[in-house]
Order: C-alpha cells, then structure tokens, then sequence
C-alpha cells in the first residue's frame, strides 16, 4: 500500500530556513523519481523540486538556488531543504512519486511570517 508520510513543517520567519522529510512506504524512492509538491492557499498544486532515479534535479523558477531536494534509497526518504525562505513560500508540501500515485500523505504545513 502507498504511503507518505511527512514532517518538519512550522512557522518560521523570512529569511529563515527548515528541512522537511518524507518517510514512503515499500521501496518507492529507490523505484520511482520523486518530488515535493506545494499546494497554497487557492493555487492549484504543483512540483517545486524533483529527484530522478540516477539522482537529476529540477526546480520551480521560484524556489531555484533556495531549495534542495535529495533522497536516501536505503532508508526510503526525500527531504527538502528550504532556505531563505520568503512569505510566499507558505504552503502545504507533499512528496509523492513523479508523476504522483493518487494516495497522498497529510502533507506539512510551512507558514513564512514575521
């Protein structure tokens, strides 16, 4: 069965920075690429960072030379780092596979505000 389930989400002023993990069920980050997705407030979700197999990146023009998205096969998790962050970055992250399976985790809630 699908799932993910993911932390180290919280308020944080701007400028500041966290780390966000994604613990996936099986060994789904070994098998598929994977991404982090942020839903905000009345957008439409979409892929910030993705990881390839073989290890590629790619990232949101947004969030370019800021985030950081790295996996870890043996231990099935993807983690995002987020640094400097800005108030627009205030959303809901979710990891799922790329293109994403349709069970979702609770997702972490990240709130930039001074």
């Amino acid at each position: 069965q699908v799932q993910f389930v993911e932390s180290g989400g919280g308020l944080v002023q701007p400028g500041g920075s966290l780390r966000l993990s994604c613990a996936a069920s099986g060994s789904i980050v070994s098998i598929y690429a994977m991404g982090w997705y942020q839903k905000a407030p009345g957008k439409q979700r979409e892929v910030v960072a993705a990881i390839t197999r073989g290890g590629s990146v790619n990232y949101l023009d947004s969030v370019k030379g800021r985030f950081t998205i790295s996996r870890d096969n043996a231990k099935n998790t993807v983690h995002l780092q987020m640094n400097s962050l800005k108030p627009e970055d205030t959303a809901i992250y979710s990891c799922n596979a790329g293109p994403p399976f349709q069970t979702w985790g609770p997702g972490a809630q990240v709130t930039v505000s001074s």
